[in-house]
């Protein structure tokens, strides 16, 4: 692997550990305004994003390169609905998903077939990030005003939970 394609991969390890950084804010914003089921889903999902750190961590080591990480930038606090949150967390998946497209493009061009295959795991995941994120907010926007649909998502989302795919 080369320089080039290490250090994309360390700046996206960085990035996912920032997208973390991201829905902790997020999750943040949804407990003060109590809503912890959003809360618990954003929480959720910043661990997803911690895991999917830890997984370009591990690969990196494993190809013998280095995972190096740096400072990041304070994440967005304030939002002006659950809605806006959402909207904001699906902008920041389409950022991951054309930064996961770079860095296979990267690796194509390098004819780098292990992190071609490695990617095409982050690749499949951000069809579904984008997929659900894509969902919620539709349902967000059906429910609108319905006071007893929107409490009845949130105790949905108190009852997700994180488990680390074990094919991964």
């Amino acid at each position: 692997m080369n320089e080039t394609l290490s250090q994309a991969l360390n700046d996206q390890l960085n990035f996912e550990l920032y997208s973390a950084h991201v829905y902790l804010a997020i999750a943040a914003y949804c407990s003060g305004e109590s809503l912890d089921g959003f809360a618990n889903f954003f929480i959720v999902q910043a661990e997803e994003e911690r895991f999917h750190a830890m997984k370009m961590y591990k690969f990196l080591n494993d190809r013998g390169k280095r995972a190096t990480l740096a400072g990041m930038d304070s994440p967005k606090n304030e939002y002006s609905s659950i809605l806006d949150a959402f909207e904001h967390a699906y902008e920041h998946e389409q950022e991951v998903t054309r930064r996961i497209y770079h860095l296979s493009d990267l690796a194509l061009n390098d004819r780098e077939h292990a992190t071609m295959q490695f990617l095409k795991w982050f690749i499949d995941e951000q069809v579904e990030e984008e997929s659900m994120f894509d969902s919620i907010i539709t349902k967000l926007k059906r429910i609108d005003k319905d006071s007893n649909a929107f409490f009845m998502l949130d105790a949905e989302f108190a009852q997700r939970t994180f488990v680390p795919p074990t094919t991964a």
